[in-house]
């Protein structure tokens, strides 16, 4: 069983490697807009100057390599909250979901299998973000400690995935209204970290920050990659995503199975 899933899981990812492989210019241009992107925020933090430092002490007090990180491992969640949905979407409306649902495997594992590609890609544009900052704006990688780095990376993928299956669950029932999505995407923006700590938050925002996994998933993969911060200086992060993980990925798949089961009852699944 455990051969069969990883097969699979390979030949999503090669279906969408070469999918995105075959759109070159498409690629070429993310990979500009990037640069710009990156350039734009560096130009913000010369503005900021010192001024800023104050409020992220804790992350070396420069707003540039700050903002990088939310700004390239943002796109992990992004990545989560849209993948899941939007491979069913995309399965519904080229009519293939339909195949997928004889396969003996349950369609939450098949969805998990084919977002892998997703996060291939993503990790490939993380890379353009780092090289990008490294390469015109002096952005260092010399501080980074590679073991909780990749602990938090892989809580932090477990974390969002969590949350992305829950989107696509709520797409299943609602077709085109999905709350989780805007609820959470929109929360995860404003007090999240990704363009400013949330130290500048007033108190009360400052606490329901906390509450979202992608606060602890940035203060994490800051201080690993900046600070050079061991495991036990960032327990607290990583304990807080592993129990986000541990509570939302199976709520969440159990959610994802209950719509699935309601909309095959009410004939809905095939449309979108």
């Amino acid at each position: 069983m455990e051969h069969g899933l990883i097969r699979m899981s390979m030949a999503f990812l090669k279906r969408d490697l070469l999918v995105a492989a075959s759109y070159r210019a498409s690629f070429m241009m993310d990979f500009v807009s990037i640069a710009a992107r990156v350039a734009t925020f560096f130009f913000i933090a010369k503005m900021f100057g010192p001024s800023s430092a104050p409020f992220m002490a804790e992350f070396g007090g420069d707003y540039f390599p700050f903002v990088l990180i939310g700004l390239a491992f943002g796109d992990y969640f992004k990545a989560a909250m849209d993948g899941f949905s939007g491979n069913i979407s995309t399965e519904q409306s080229e009519g293939t979901i339909e195949v997928l649902l004889l396969s003996p495997r349950p369609l939450s594992a098949i969805m998990i299998a084919g977002s892998l590609g997703d996060f291939v890609v993503i990790s490939i544009r993380v890379l353009a973000y780092i090289i990008a900052g490294s390469l015109l704006f002096g952005f260092t990688l010399g501080n980074i400690n590679f073991a909780s780095f990749f602990v938090s990376l892989v809580l932090t993928i477990l974390s969002f995935s969590a949350l992305g299956i829950l989107s696509a669950a709520f797409l299943l029932v609602f077709k085109r209204g999905d709350p989780v999505n805007f609820a959470v995407s929109g929360l995860s923006r404003l007090l999240g970290g990704v363009y400013f700590p949330i130290a500048v938050l007033p108190g009360w925002l400052h606490g329901l920050s906390y509450l979202l996994p992608i606060t602890h998933a940035l203060s994490a993969l800051r201080k690993s990659i900046l600070m050079g911060s061991g495991i036990t200086e960032i327990y607290p992060e990583l304990a807080a995503l592993l129990v986000f993980a541990s509570v939302l990925l199976p709520a969440s798949v159990l959610c994802f199975n209950l719509a699935l089961k309601r909309t095959k009852l009410n004939g809905s699944l095939l449309f979108t």
